[in-house]
């Protein structure tokens, strides 16, 4: 089956450089993958994502002047946004508040609040930022 722009084809990295991954298509024709095409997420190391003779699949971008553009992030779908946060239950804080009354909550929580508001105070005073009342 000849290579068409669109298409979705199986192939193997032969080659990897600091720009891209070289990848062999199934006829035999050799197609590059430049680094931002590699995944979703931003790449600094393309040897972290891809080894040499790895099975990918990639979709064809472009073919001109007999240079074949690749993509293996357009090959599959982006995932969705991070599933929801868990909440560890088993956390030492959570256990102890939950034996104590309503005002020692309240009372912990305005302490805790103070305290964050005075590290925010102190460190915008650091950098210059902070403009008392």
């Amino acid at each position: 089956m000849p290579v068409k722009v669109g298409n979705v084809v199986e192939g193997t990295v032969t080659g990897i450089t600091n720009f891209g991954a070289f990848v062999q298509l199934p006829e035999g024709e050799t197609g590059l993958v430049h680094i931002s095409e590699v995944s979703h997420e931003y790449v600094s190391d393309i040897k972290k994502h891809l080894k040499n003779k790895q099975k990918v699949n990639v979709k064809v971008l472009s073919i001109e002047g007999g240079k074949i553009s690749l993509s293996i992030r357009q090959a599959k779908p982006k995932r969705s946004h991070k599933q929801p946060t868990q909440v560890d239950w088993s956390n030492k804080t959570e256990r102890i508040q939950r034996n104590m009354s309503f005002e020692d909550k309240m009372m912990q929580f305005l302490k805790d609040s103070t305290e964050r508001q005075d590290q925010l105070k102190t460190r915008e005073s650091k950098k210059g930022n902070y403009k008392s009342r």
